[in-house]
């Protein structure tokens, strides 16, 4: 089984001047550095990250950039940029070389995936552009089926959100925890749960619920939810008020959640199982990602990789005004 652990929150950079191409192209070539990426292909990913950097800068609108190892796939440094606009009208265009329109983001982005080992984009005229890009030095992972981000609370660095992903053979199991409040205390209270989860990620949602809860009792506590999707199915199981959903092409289904605090407070946790039909993406978010989010309004988005996903809900719906959370989940073949 693969597992994945919030060991660092997620470090956004905006993209408003030169300054932030620097910052992101050094941030990426020090993760391939001690990822033990060979030199050359360091630099191909600083060639990279600095193209995907620049365009937002001269571009985009209200551009923001994240370099980490990719969740489910640590050995891959990943590449995720999101803005307001101005969006592409077409991608495939884009993607050809020598594509250069003034006030798109097409300038480059062909150089730019032949370099990626994976990308993928969803862009939306007038809307903006979520982009993912996985680097790799040798073989190339199977994408994971599930991916998460996580956002502060405005100027902040610490967020008290959190999330974890286990991969097994068979199902695909997400945990998130919106710690209560904001700042260090919040952040204790979520990372507690991380490690209460993967101590035995493979018990029933509704143990694993049971557990986080005992255990952050010595915390202040927050809302937290697990949900576990195999090929068929998806069991689903919280206490707060953190959001399920189930989407289906442009509809969505809501999953239930009990009312409390995890860790202080809550009835007694119970899970509940929900039909997933292939095609069908299992969502998680805290509330700092408000729930008038709508697949109808976003064509094409839920077709696209869980990270581009993630990135177009969080700038969609997510709130500076509160620590962010979202975690997009994919039925197994």
């Amino acid at each position: 089984m693969d597992q994945v652990r919030q060991t660092r929150d997620d470090v956004w950079v905006r993209a408003e001047d030169s300054s932030a191409v620097g910052a992101v192209r050094r941030m990426a070539t020090h993760l391939a550095e001690t990822s033990g990426f060979s030199p050359e292909r360091t630099g191909q990913i600083a060639v990279a990250v600095t193209e995907a950097v620049s365009n937002l800068v001269k571009h985009a609108v209200q551009g923001m950039a994240l370099v980490r190892p990719c969740p489910g796939a640590p050995a891959l440094v990943e590449l995720i940029t999101l803005d307001r606009g101005p969006g592409m009208p077409d991608v495939a265009r884009a993607l050809r070389d020598g594509y250069s329109t003034s006030g798109t983001l097409g300038i480059g982005l062909g150089a730019i995936a032949r370099i990626a080992s994976r990308y993928d984009v969803h862009s939306v005229p007038g809307e903006g552009t979520a982009l993912a890009m996985q680097f790799a030095d040798g073989d190339l992972p199977a994408l994971p089926p599930a991916s998460g981000l996580t956002r502060p609370i405005g100027e902040e660095v610490e967020t008290g959100d959190s999330f974890a992903i286990n991969v097994g053979d068979e199902a695909t199991t997400v945990m998130v925890c919106d710690g209560l409040g904001h700042g260090p205390l919040a952040a204790r209270a979520s990372h507690e749960a991380v490690e209460l989860f993967l101590g035995a990620p493979d018990d029933d949602p509704a143990a694993i619920l049971r557990r986080l809860h005992h255990g952050l009792g010595h915390t202040r506590g927050g809302a937290a939810a697990v949900a576990r999707v195999t090929a068929g199915s998806v069991t689903y199981t919280g206490i707060g008020n953190i959001s399920g959903w189930i989407v289906h092409g442009d509809h969505r289904q809501g999953m239930i959640s009990a009312p409390g605090i995890t860790g202080h407070q809550g009835r007694r946790p119970r899970q509940y199982v929900y039909e997933l039909d292939a095609h069908a993406t299992v969502v998680l978010h805290s509330d700092g990602l408000t729930d008038r989010w709508n697949p109808a309004a976003l064509p094409g988005l839920f077709a696209r990789s869980p990270a581009v996903v993630a990135a177009t809900l969080l700038r969609e719906a997510g709130s500076r005004r509160d620590d962010a959370c979202v975690v997009i989940v994919r039925p197994r073949s």
